[in-house]
């Protein structure tokens, strides 16, 4: 009862907040010159004015901010997210068609980047001030001074094209027609550079934030107190200072999941990947508002959506969060 009091708590402070990013980004998106009217008309080579007053009153443009506003909740309400002039299809089904790609790639980047960060970071406060610590913290160093797009496009150039290990680029090899476990392998082996790149300056934070932590709680009496009655190192640093050292890790890779999701624009502008990063590059290139507005609805759901989980499993790290809520 504890637990789900906490989650309905959680997800009732997540609605205001979701209501603001969608009212905000409207309204900025009213200041910005042209609209999907304007981007029409330029791929057509030009109208008149009857025909672009026309359009204008087709996609509902000639009322005001207003108007279009309450119109575009009043939408959201019945989950319509709209109709993508520029694609010719509901911006629901142009969101779903790329979702998945992003899905993945960001998946899989934050699986590496927290394993691996969480390996480096206790390795290297295991053996603080030793060559193994210093080495993590200036490979963490580097990973997070360097851009991600330029680790993308040294990873294309050395592994792509100089050794041929690896695709360059895409999210599969369409004309090879694989179909089954042959397409999943293929799939995984055009992911392979865009989660590196994508995971490293991730891996950077965790594995500083995780070391940080890890020493912090290696000097607190409980664990004096266990390695007094006589248990193992391995015992220690796994059964009660990694479970306690995880706490801030697991609050960061939450709050870090939005970032990461603007961070995939990047990667999937230089892979090539059809994902929603790249489709939110698209749309604000050819003023396509409503698929825009329909990508930051979708990004918001999500990142409400990991934050409630993470605070789910904070409360089941520390038990203390619920006593201290019941109190």
């Amino acid at each position: 009862m504890r637990i789900l009091s906490l989650a309905l708590r959680r997800l009732a402070a997540s609605l205001p907040s979701l209501l603001l990013i969608l009212c905000g980004l409207f309204l900025l998106l009213q200041f910005a010159p042209g609209d999907t009217v304007d981007a029409l008309v330029a791929e057509m080579g030009g109208a008149d004015a009857a025909v672009v007053g026309q359009l204008r009153q087709f996609y509902g443009l000639d009322a005001s901010t207003t108007v279009q506003l309450g119109r575009y909740l009043w939408r959201l309400v019945h989950l319509d997210l709209g109709y993508s002039a520029i694609y010719g299809k509901p911006v629901a089904t142009v969101i779903l068609e790329r979702l998945p790609v992003t899905l993945l790639l960001m998946g899989c980047a934050q699986v590496l980047a927290a394993v691996c960060g969480i390996a480096l970071g206790v390795a290297a406060a295991h053996r603080v001030d030793r060559w193994p610590d210093t080495l993590v913290s200036m490979l963490g160093l580097v990973f997070y001074a360097t851009p991600s797009f330029w680790f993308g496009l040294m990873g294309i150039v050395v592994f792509a094209i100089h050794l041929g290990w690896l695709p360059p680029g895409g999210y599969q090899d369409v004309a090879a027609g694989y179909t089954g476990l042959a397409r999943l392998a293929d799939i995984a082996w055009h992911l392979v550079l865009p989660t590196v790149t994508l995971a490293l300056i991730y891996l950077a934070i965790y594995l500083r934030i995780m070391r940080a932590s890890m020493l912090e709680v290696l000097t607190l009496d409980f664990v004096r107190s266990a390695r007094a009655k006589g248990l193992s190192e391995y015992a220690v640093l796994v059964r009660h200072v990694l479970r306690n050292a995880l706490l801030p890790l697991l609050t960061l890779a939450g709050l870090q999941f939005g970032t990461m999701l603007g961070g995939s624009v990047v990667i999937e502008s230089v892979f090539a990947l059809p994902g929603l990063g790249r489709l939110a590059y698209d749309s604000v290139v050819q003023r396509d508002l409503n698929t825009l507005l329909g990508i930051v609805f979708i990004s918001a759901l999500l990142v409400i959506t990991i934050n409630f989980i993470v605070d789910m499993l904070y409360a089941l790290l520390d038990p203390r969060i619920l006593h201290e809520r019941k109190a």
